[in-house]
């Protein structure tokens, strides 16, 4: 079993190419296997009048200029991570397609049918997250994704709040949504708690963890409680590794470590420690 990790950069890169350089050689050198930023403009994400006007000033210093991209795809590949970006609108999945390995809709877009159509209708692969959506909400997205070219949608259970409280993660739904729709399923981290994603991996099989990453606690997002830190995130991806590696082939049988100490057993015959014929050679 291998866990791709993504690291979501979410509103943390102060529109600074070089912090934004920063986070892809961070997410690589921490262990993911992909990163994730965000295309949006504000004035195309919410309806007029849904933001009071300074929220929406403050909001436009956090999107991500177009001229980025190609430099970000090209970041990515030097340090061997995939890149990867969320449309807020249509036109930005034409905008990201040169670029991404693969999309992400967000769980707010869930019921948006023309931009899932418009990121299946790619042919690259989409990864969906599910906060606070119905079963039934979920699977309409699923069909969607698939009736449009998208074969093998991957969905990550989370909780649409920062932070989500541990005790409201309820990792139990990552089986009921794999049963229930037949994708591959993972988690999308709110909670920044190390035994949350353990959890999420070694009990209900998350096979993707996805997470918000701020560099230095200084982001635009990283005060609301749900980013982690290099080291915090670093440590919980060895960890998983170490617990993934520690499942083994299953087939028992003396391991390499355990080899010189099998001439040192209790003979049969007499119960003594070790084995005669070892006796035999220390004499």
């Amino acid at each position: 079993m291998t866990v791709r990790f993504i690291a979501e950069v979410s509103s943390n890169h102060s529109q600074d190419l070089t912090r934004c350089f920063d986070f892809i050689d961070t997410a690589a050198a921490v262990g993911c296997t992909a990163i994730k930023f965000q295309l949006f403009r504000v004035d195309w994400l919410f309806a007029e009048g849904a933001l009071p006007k300074s929220e929406v000033t403050k909001r436009k210093n956090w999107e991500l200029p177009l001229d980025f991209l190609p430099e970000l795809a090209m970041r990515c590949q030097e340090v061997n991570i995939e890149f990867s970006c969320t449309p807020f609108y249509l036109a930005a999945v034409a905008e990201l397609e040169p670029y991404v390995a693969f999309y992400k809709v967000a769980s707010y877009e869930l019921l948006w049918d023309d931009l899932l159509m418009a990121c299946a209708l790619t042919g690259k692969p989409v990864v969906l997250s599910t906060g606070m959506a119905t079963m039934a909400e979920i699977q309409h997205a699923v069909d969607v994704l698939k009736n449009n070219g998208c074969a093998a949608p991957v969905l990550l259970h989370c909780t649409s709040s920062y932070p989500t409280p541990y005790a409201e993660a309820n990792l139990a739904a990552i089986e009921t949504l794999r049963r229930e729709t037949s994708c591959e399923v993972g988690w999308s981290d709110h909670t920044v708690e190390p035994a949350v994603i353990h959890r999420a991996v070694h009990k209900w099989g998350a096979k993707v963890v996805e997470f918000h990453l701020d560099l230095d606690g200084e982001g635009e997002e990283f005060a609301a409680g749900h980013c982690w830190l290099p080291d915090q995130i670093a440590a919980v991806i060895k960890d998983v590794n170490k617990g993934i590696e520690a499942d083994g082939d299953g087939v028992k049988e003396p391991v390499p470590s355990e080899l010189p100490d099998r001439m040192w057993r209790a003979d049969p015959v007499d119960g003594l420690r070790p084995l005669k014929v070892t006796r035999d050679r220390l004499k």
